[in-house]
């Protein structure tokens, strides 16, 4: 039998079934989905395309069995098993006796409006559930498998290869300056980069991943936040750099108007990780991902070019050098820093450098963790040299990635903010201060309320800090761009 004859006939079965089952029937470029109740069964399409091959019933059966195993990962709650379709293609019934027609992976129904493209289209997904994908994302990547150099994965010659693939299949919608744009700026950067992709691979940053991981993947589910519907036809598509993962869905909240919400996505990310020296090599995984989903909304709708014009613009805006820029809070602890520099961070694109995160992270600790608990003093003099000392260090290096960094510390030794301003002279980069200030009611108040904060500066270390501050000078007054309002 020919392949458009398996693909009418399964086509007719797969309706029947829908019909059968009262369900609401969904198709994609390569499934089907029936909706019935409170399940879900994806049916894979018998079609071969340049990236999948479900062309046989073995191949199609070893699939689903596959994506049950691997998104049994993020998602156990809603992969409930491969489920057989028997019967006739005009009359088919599930795991009924006789011959196997086809396979379905059943999963558990989540209700309308819980994913997060449509939250965010409804205005109703927050920042909280944007930290809760980060804390998801980081876990995953925590306990994945790391490719060792025999398998082959996240090559630099496969890394140039898939990006300009995507390319081709992004074209239709792109004009030929924009491809030629495009693939004069993928070819460089590929070139570019093989030096940092070869020192990822070797240093366990290429892990088995989920390898889709847009807002269209990622669910509002039992009170937390869960990612399904990864790569399983592919393995060189999931085994990739972790960066490439949760750069995915950095660029989609991009594509869909929420800039503001990717760079939250990517500081929660590098706060919990501290994979900085992974940020040279993010806009091209951004670009790459951006084409990667032009050429699917194409696929799906080779008559509607507006989404697929979405992510192809994605592409071309995350190819523009990025306007690197330095900027340091000041204040006591409680003062606002973190609130302020959150707000900055979402409006202008930045990274994020905090001292508190970091000086946990030197005494090789977590961001949450108590360091009181192991008699630790961490903002004596020694750990707050080193801390500013890791900052500056850092951030010379995301400056010269070509991102704004806002360095988030106290800064109030004037020595300190010397530092930081003969940085920025240094790199040529413009400088500013976001100066915070309050009552020492109210800090000791903020600090007394505070709970789950990587800060653990309490009454005692305030009078210590207030002790020692150095006001801002005439001159330094003149960087301030920002400041907090007193209460």
């Amino acid at each position: 039998m020919q392949a458009a004859d398996t693909a009418i006939l399964t086509r007719d079965m797969v309706t029947a079934l829908a019909r059968a089952l009262h369900a609401e029937l969904i198709e994609t470029h390569i499934s089907w989905v029936l909706l019935a109740g409170d399940t879900a069964w994806k049916i894979k399409k018998p079609v071969t395309l340049p990236f999948v091959d479900y062309g046989t019933l073995e191949l199609r059966r070893r699939f689903c069995e596959e994506e049950l195993r691997l998104n049994r990962r993020l998602a156990p709650s809603l992969y409930l098993g491969v489920t057989r379709i028997t019967g006739t293609s005009s009359a088919p019934v599930l795991d009924g006796p006789g011959a196997v027609l086809e396979y379905a992976v059943r999963m558990r129904r989540f209700p309308p409006g819980a994913l997060f493209s449509e939250q965010l289209s409804a205005g109703t997904l927050g920042g909280k559930d944007v930290d809760q994908l980060a804390s998801l994302i980081v876990e995953f990547q925590r306990r994945s498998p790391i490719a060792v150099g025999a398998h082959g994965f996240a090559r630099t010659e496969d890394r140039r290869r898939v990006a300009l693939a995507a390319l081709e299949g992004a074209r239709p919608v792109a004009s030929p300056a924009e491809q030629a744009l495009l693939q004069d700026w993928l070819e460089a950067g590929a070139a570019a980069l093989v030096p940092l992709w070869n020192t990822r691979r070797e240093s366990a940053a290429v892990r088995e991943g989920h390898g889709d991981l847009h807002l269209d993947n990622v669910v509002s589910l039992d009170g937390g936040v869960a990612a399904f519907d990864c790569i399983e036809f592919e393995p060189t598509l999931r085994w990739i750099d972790v960066l490439d993962d949760m750069a995915f869905a950095v660029m989609d909240f991009s594509a869909r108007g929420r800039s503001d919400f990717a760079f939250q996505l990517l500081n929660q990310w590098l706060d919990l990780t501290g994979d900085h020296s992974a940020l040279p090599a993010l806009r091209f995984s951004v670009v790459y991902r951006a084409l990667v989903r032009a050429q699917v909304e194409h696929l799906r709708r080779p008559d509607n070019t507006d989404t697929a014009r979405r992510y192809l613009e994605t592409a071309l805006s995350w190819m523009r050098p990025g306007q690197p820029k330095l900027c340091i809070t000041h204040g006591l602890p409680g003062s606002g820093k973190t609130f302020a520099s959150q707000g900055l961070l979402q409006r202008e694109g930045a990274i994020r450098l905090r001292s508190d995160v970091e000086r946990k992270r030197l005494a090789g600790l977590g961001m949450l963790a108590d360091s009181r608990e192991m008699g630790l003093d961490l903002y004596g003099a020694d750990a707050t040299a080193s801390t500013y000392g890791q900052l500056l260090s850092l951030a010379r290096a995301v400056l010269q990635a070509g991102y704004p960094v806002i360095l988030d510390a106290a800064f109030l030794l004037r020595e300190e903010r010397l530092r930081a301003l003969a940085l920025a002279r240094e790199l040529d980069v413009p400088f500013s201060i976001i100066h915070c200030e309050a009552p020492t009611p109210v800090l000791r108040d903020r600090l007394l309320a505070r709970r789950g904060d990587a800060s653990e500066a309490d009454a005692t270390v305030l009078k210590r800090l207030q002790a020692v501050a150095e006001p801002l000078s005439g001159k330094e007054l003149g960087f301030v761009v920002a400041a907090a309002p007193v209460h």
